[in-house]
């Protein structure tokens, strides 16, 4: 993805043209031509390879579903959150759709010894 005002990542079969007329050249330079660059509020560059390579497969018939039809970028839910600087710890839009949750769902917060266990509540 790429930030406001800066063209589309190439896909399909441009992609696929660009990455070959690029020989043997490195993946993270193939990647940045193709337009798989996003840059941080530092300024810094990140080199977008996850969604490059999936563009690639895609390009060649491999679709694997890693990416919502929107195109939005997002991490995936790696199951471990930290306790922010207020005492809150929040879940994420990640979790809750995974657990197919709806607005308005409730829950029971148990306390255990090192652990905090939601039990749903039908």
């Amino acid at each position: 993805m790429t930030t406001t005002g800066k063209p589309k990542p190439l896909t399909g079969q441009e992609l696929l043209d660009k990455v070959t007329s690029m020989g043997n050249a490195d993946p993270k330079e193939k990647a940045r031509a193709c337009g798989y660059v996003t840059y941080t509020k530092n300024g810094q560059e990140r080199v977008n390879l996850m969604q490059f390579n999936n563009a690639l497969l895609k390009a060649i018939g491999v679709d694997l579903g890693t990416s919502d039809e929107n195109g939005s970028r997002g991490r995936a839910p790696t199951f471990r959150v930290s306790v922010h600087k207020n005492g809150n710890i929040l879940i994420g839009a990640a979790y809750t759709k995974k657990m197919g949750l709806k607005p308005g769902d409730q829950f029971e917060i148990k306390l255990g010894h090192h652990n905090i266990k939601l039990e749903r509540v039908d």
